[in-house]
């Protein structure tokens, strides 16, 4: 994701906020889930996602773990709604890159319509970059759709849906 606030924000200022957000109570307690994807011991893959209902609350606890670094105090961690009304969320999908290409995305995209349904949601969303044709056909390959664009600071995504089926709904 292209986020024009962070491009002067060094990497390890970066880590610190999303690690402490990660640990935090609000994502902990169920705010929002965290899929891992492990080989070998190690983790290889993430997914990370919310009821739009929830966006608040997540959003807060970055910001919270950005405002007590100076680095961030010239221009602070702000965030847009990136959610659209009644679906579950996918914010953040990462696959190391020495694994990617092997399924791994795909496994852990399969994982998420059970988690919406345990939230009662019908649909999962997500906005993948424009410039990120790989991602979008990943999204494609597994049912979603794209049905707006969605601008996220100063950057335009495609916002795509995958309803979830009544066979996703039985599994779950």
């Amino acid at each position: 994701m292209e986020l024009e606030e962070l491009e002067d924000v060094p990497d390890p200022a970066v880590l610190k906020a999303i690690t402490a957000a990660y640990q935090s109570k609000a994502y902990l307690s169920g705010a929002a889930t965290t899929v891992v994807a492990e080989a070998n011991g190690q983790v290889v893959g993430v997914a990370f996602g919310y009821p739009d209902e929830n966006e608040q609350v997540v959003d807060q606890v970055l910001e919270d773990a950005t405002s007590f670094s100076d680095v961030f105090a010239e221009d602070p961690f702000g965030s847009d709604y990136e959610a659209f009304k009644n679906e579950w969320y996918l914010d953040s999908i990462v696959v190391d890159p020495d694994y990617q290409g092997m399924g791994i995305g795909g496994k852990l995209l399969e994982a998420i319509p059970d988690l919406a349904a345990e939230d009662d949601k019908d649909v999962v969303g997500l906005n993948v970059d424009f410039e990120n044709p790989g991602a979008k056909a990943l999204y494609d390959r597994h049912g979603f759709k794209t049905v707006g664009l969605k601008k996220i600071g100063d950057h335009w995504y495609n916002h795509m849906q995958r309803a979830i089926n009544v066979l996703d709904k039985i599994e779950a």
